[in-house]
C-alpha cells in the first residue's frame, strides 16, 4: 500500500491523495489549488494519475479545493465512481457548476484582450459536459455504513463537523490476507459550531493522514469571537457603513447567518439589512435547508421554535447581476455577504473596490486566507491594494475573527487525535503551512512520542 500527496503537502489547497495496493487504486479528493499565480498555474492539470485505470474517487467534502479538478479527471478519461455523502453530492454539483461560470466569465473577459493583442486565444480547462459527466458519476456514501470503493479496498465515513456533510474517512486495505487502517481526517472542524454536528473521532489505524490548518495555534474562543462582531456591527451601525463580510458560500455564509439571527433573537443587535450577494450562498443554504438529518442539536431547537420567519424581511438575497450592483447604490449601514472568502474572486471584489478607501466601512475576515490572496493582503494591513488593475487604498477598517473558521484550532486537533494516539499510528500531517504544521509536529513527537512525517507534493508513504 502507497499513499502520494498530489495536493495539500505543505499547503492548504490542492488536496489529493493516491491510494494505490496490489489490487487498486483510489483517488481521495481531487481538489483545486488557491492563491496566487503559481498556485492557479497548477490547476490546468489533474493529479498526475491514470484515470483509465483508477477503480475509484472518494471526496471528504465538497469544497472547491477538495474537489474542483474533478473535471479534469474526467476530461483525462476517467469514467468511474465519484463516492460522496448525499449532502456533498449536492454541494459539489453546485461548486463545480459555479467554478465552470466563474471560469468561463474570467477567460472571455481574457481572451478579448488577447484578441486585442493579435495573441491565439486559450481554451477552457474543461466544460459544462466535463461537470455534468462527473456529477453523473457520483455515488452515495452513508455515515457509518462500511462501503467497497474498489477491489480489497472498505471505506466507513464518520462525521468531521466541518461543513454539511463532511467526513473523516477511514480506509481499510486487504492486501495479501493482511488488514491495514488508514485514516483520513480530512477537515476537522471545531467543538461547538453551529448547524453541523462535532467531529467524531477513531480509536484504531495504521496510519493517520490529518490535517494541520491551525495546528500552530488555538482560535479566539467562539464566544469572545461572537461578542467582538456585535460590537463591530453596532459600531457600524452607529456610523452608518457598510459591513463587509468576505465569506465561503458553503459553511461559512450559512454559519454567519446564524451567529446574527441568534444576536437577533436574544436582543443583542437590532434588526437591520443584510445581502446575501452571491447566488452560490442562496443555493447552499437551500440545499443545508433540505438536509436537516444533518444538523446539531441547537438548530433543530432553533428550527423549531419558528424565530428564523421573523428574520425574513430583513435578510435580502441578490441572486442577479443587477441586484448586486444595486448595492453600490444602496446606503449604510447594512451587512453584504459575498464571496469569495478568500476575496480572490466574486463579488466581494467589486464591493470591496468601490468601499475600501472609506473609513466607515468594516471588512470582516471569517476564514483562512491562503498567501498571496487578496483577503491575506488586507489581513497583514497593506495600505493600498490592486483591484481589476487599479490601487485602491485602504482606510476601511479590517478585523480579523479567527474564532468563526470553520477549522479546529490546535488543541480541537490534538483532542481529536487523542482517542487515536493509544494505537500508536504512523502520523502523516497534511493540509497545513510550514509555519503551522511544524509545531503540531513537535507536540505530537514531544508529547506522544510519535514522530509525524510532513510530505511535500508528489512524495509517497508506504504502508
Amino acid at each position: 500500500m502507497k499513499i502520494t500527496f498530489y495536493g495539500a503537502a505543505g499547503g492548504v489547497t490542492g488536496t489529493a491523495y493516491y491510494c494505490e495496493s496490489s489490487h487498486a487504486r483510489i483517488l481521495i479528493d481531487c481538489g483545486m489549488f488557491q492563491g496566487g499565480r503559481s498556485d492557479e498555474s497548477r490547476n490546468k492539470k489533474a493529479p498526475p494519475v491514470n484515470y483509465r485505470t483508477l477503480d475509484a474517487i472518494v471526496l471528504t467534502h465538497a469544497h472547491l479545493d477538495h474537489c474542483g479538478r474533478l473535471p479534469l479527471a474526467i476530461r483525462d478519461g476517467y469514467r468511474g465512481p465519484i463516492f460522496a455523502t448525499p449532502a456533498t453530492q449536492d454541494l459539489v454539483a453546485l461548486v463545480l457548476r459555479d467554478s465552470l461560470k466563474v471560469q468561463t466569465s474570467d477567460l472571455e473577459k481574457l481572451n478579448r484582450m488577447l484578441s486585442r493583442n493579435g495573441k491565439t486565444k486559450l481554451k477552457p480547462l474543461f466544460d459544462e459536459a466535463d461537470v455534468e459527466c462527473t456529477i453523473s458519476q457520483m455515488k452515495p456514501l452513508s455515515y457509518h455504513e462500511p462501503v467497497p470503493v474498489a477491489p480489497g479496498m472498505l471505506i466507513t465515513v464518520d462525521e468531521a463537523g466541518h461543513i454539511l456533510g463532511s467526513g473523516s474517512l477511514k480506509l481499510v486495505v486487504d492486501e495479501s490476507d493482511k488488514k491495514k487502517t488508514v485514516i483520513f481526517s480530512g477537515d476537522l472542524g471545531a467543538h461547538g459550531m453551529p448547524i453541523v454536528r462535532d467531529p467524531e473521532t477513531f480509536t484504531e489505524a495504521d496510519m493517520l493522514i490529518m490535517e494541520s490548518t491551525y495546528g500552530d495555534r488555538d482560535h479566539k474562543p467562539l464566544q469572545e469571537t461572537i461578542d467582538e462582531a456585535i460590537g463591530i456591527i453596532k459600531t457600524a451601525l452607529v456610523t452608518k457603513g457598510k459591513i463587509l463580510v468576505p465569506s465561503f458560500a458553503i459553511g461559512r455564509t450559512q454559519d454567519i447567518l446564524y451567529y446574527i439571527e441568534q444576536a437577533f433573537r436574544k436582543g443583542g443587535l437590532p434588526r437591520f439589512p443584510i445581502y446575501i450577494d452571491s447566488p452560490m450562498a442562496i443555493e447552499a443554504s437551500r440545499i443545508y435547508m433540505s438536509h436537516p438529518e444533518l444538523f446539531d442539536d441547537e438548530m433543530v431547537e432553533f428550527l423549531g421554535s419558528g424565530e428564523q420567519q421573523r428574520d425574513q424581511g430583513f435578510i435580502h438575497p441578490t441572486p442577479s447581476a443587477e441586484e448586486s450592483k444595486h448595492l453600490n447604490e444602496v446606503p449604510g449601514p447594512c451587512m453584504i455577504i459575498a464571496g469569495s472568502g478568500m476575496c480572490n474572486a466574486g463579488r466581494i471584489k467589486h464591493h470591496l473596490r468601490h468601499n475600501l478607501w472609506k473609513p466607515e466601512t468594516s471588512v470582516l475576515i471569517v476564514g483562512y486566507q491562503a498567501g498571496g490572496t487578496l483577503g491575506r493582503k488586507l489581513v497583514d494591513g497593506f495600505k493600498s491594494v490592486n483591484i481589476f488593475g487599479e490601487s485602491v487604498a485602504v482606510r476601511a477598517q479590517i478585523h480579523k475573527l479567527g474564532g468563526f473558521s470553520a477549522h479546529a484550532g490546535q488543541t480541537d486537533l490534538l483532542q481529536w487525535f487523542n482517542a487515536l494516539a493509544p494505537c500508536r499510528p504512523r502520523v502523516v500531517l497534511t493540509h497545513g503551512e510550514e509555519k503551522a504544521r511544524i509545531p503540531l509536529a513537535n507536540i505530537i513527537l514531544h508529547r506522544y512520542g510519535l514522530q509525524p512525517f510532513l510530505p511535500q507534493y508528489g512524495d509517497s508513504v508506504e504502508l
